[in-house]
């Protein structure tokens, strides 16, 4: 079985080398892809020179294009080619701690997409502010009730899919440049009847670097999960 972690990057030089090397002792049959949209500080050019010394990380660089939807599009599409039967999804800079990374694989025995949680029990956050909890808490409210998606952490972006999910979505069609793609992929997961099951983590706050998000992200958010109960893209392919 090919197992293939995602890392979408930006600006994350200072993390990325001990977060792939932490992956890599998860499991030998682990792979890491490192998705970078050119990142000024060079994240890139790091992940480079450990490809170089290592067969299990790999590196899309992309020249031109930025985006966290689209960065995670490229990175699904890129494992399937690998042949990956599972593909883990996560973020680079520590919030998502390779030490859940077994307990969520363990999980996709039994399901077809596997979601590190912060809201069912056993799960939390550490080291945030009270309101960034706060928004995470209501960001999810409003996402279950809007999209009704039956599951209590809507925006994790710390799972793992069956190579089957990811190849029933036709990506052309996936219209999420920035984080809303983490909704968009579960809508289309909800859409194929694909079995999901929530596991406790704890989402921790970066080690280092300095974070991407903002009130017009957050706004572009709620924006896109109106879209999509309005009018849902095309995802599946037929």
């Amino acid at each position: 079985m090919r197992i293939v972690a995602t890392l979408p990057t930006y600006n994350e030089a200072d993390n990325i080398v001990p977060l792939a090397e932490a992956l890599l002792a998860v499991s030998r049959r682990l792979e890491v892809l490192v998705i970078d949209d050119d990142s000024p500080d060079g994240t890139w050019r790091r992940v480079e020179e450990m490809a170089a010394r290592e067969p299990r990380i790999h590196l899309v660089r992309r020249v031109g294009e930025r985006g966290r939807g689209s960065a995670g599009a490229a990175g699904f599409k890129k494992a399937l080619e690998m042949g990956a039967d599972l593909v883990v999804e996560m973020d680079a800079d520590w919030s998502h701690h390779p030490r859940f990374v077994r307990p969520l694989l363990e999980a996709s025995r039994r399901a077809d997409v596997v979601i590190g949680s912060r809201l069912v029990q056993g799960g939390g956050e550490e080291g945030r502010r009270g309101v960034r909890t706060l928004i995470t808490l209501l960001a999810n409210f409003y996402i279950r009730v809007v999209l009704g998606l039956p599951v209590k952490d809507c925006t994790s972006g710390f799972r793992v899919f069956r190579r089957w999910v990811l190849e029933s979505v036709d990506w052309s069609h996936v219209r999420a440049g920035g984080p809303a793609i983490v909704q968009e992929v579960l809508v289309a997961a909800r859409a194929l009847d694909a079995r999901m099951v929530e596991v406790p983590i704890l989402f921790e706050e970066r080690r280092a670097g300095r974070s991407t998000f903002s009130f017009k992200i957050l706004m572009a958010g709620i924006l896109s999960q109106l879209r999509l109960r309005v009018s849902p893209a095309p995802v599946l392919l037929t």
